[in-house]
């Protein structure tokens, strides 16, 4: 296999960030995302899920419902951008220790390509935020990546392979706590731990299509 080092330019690459964002947060996240993956030289898809929740729900969350008319217009996602990608970076606000059903029903509608196989051997990773510290971050994650093991997807969690993760602390992915102000101010480490998820996940896709290719 050609191996290929980290940071080593790969615009053959595609990276495809989709993603659910009541307020925000996980919107910011996602752009940060998008931007490291371009910087490394891959074409980037950024893509929100279709929201599900009834006007009512939305309208009674300020920051929801002005983060709902921020980005009605953007592109929503479907299953040609994950068949298209060679790098998928999933994200979603956790709900009650798990993944957030905007993004489980996305995830559920690729069955016909499931069947196909067009989503295995394809390298992922996720990425989340929480009001609070301990909030079930770790287990969304683990929650959303028994949908990947069921693709036959290659995960590819950023470990401490890096040392950007002993300050944000999260092998699982990258996460954010919000607080009591639902901030979505991201800190320097976790910028930095976007930046390496990226970096990382366009790396290993770049190795695993260099080496399919010799």
């Amino acid at each position: 296999m050609v191996k290929l080092e980290k940071g080593a330019h790969m615009p053959d690459v595609n990276l495809a960030v989709i993603y659910y964002s009541a307020t925000g947060t996980v919107h910011t996240m996602a752009e940060r995302l998008a931007a490291a993956g371009q910087k490394a030289g891959a074409q980037v898809r950024l893509r929100q899920v279709a929201e599900l929740a009834p006007d009512e729900a939305i309208a009674s969350n300020a920051g929801w419902s002005q983060h709902f008319d921020r980005t009605k217009n953007e592109p929503r996602a479907i299953p040609e951008d994950v068949t298209w990608a060679d790098a998928v970076l999933f994200g979603t606000p956790t709900r009650y220790g798990n993944v957030a059903s905007q993004l489980k029903q996305f995830l559920d509608t690729l069955g016909p390509q499931w069947v196909q196989g067009l989503l295995s051997d394809k390298v992922y990773a996720g990425f989340t935020a929480t009001q609070t510290a301990h909030g079930g971050q770790e287990s969304t994650l683990l929650a959303l990546y028994q949908t990947i093991h069921h693709f036959g997807g290659i995960i590819v969690s950023p470990g401490y392979t890096d040392p950007i993760k002993f300050a944000d602390g999260n092998p699982y992915g990258v996460s954010h706590v919000t607080g009591p102000t639902n901030s979505d101010a991201l800190s320097e480490a976790e910028n930095g731990a976007l930046d390496h998820l990226a970096d990382r996940a366009i790396m290993i896709a770049g190795r695993l299509k260099a080496g399919a290719a010799v």
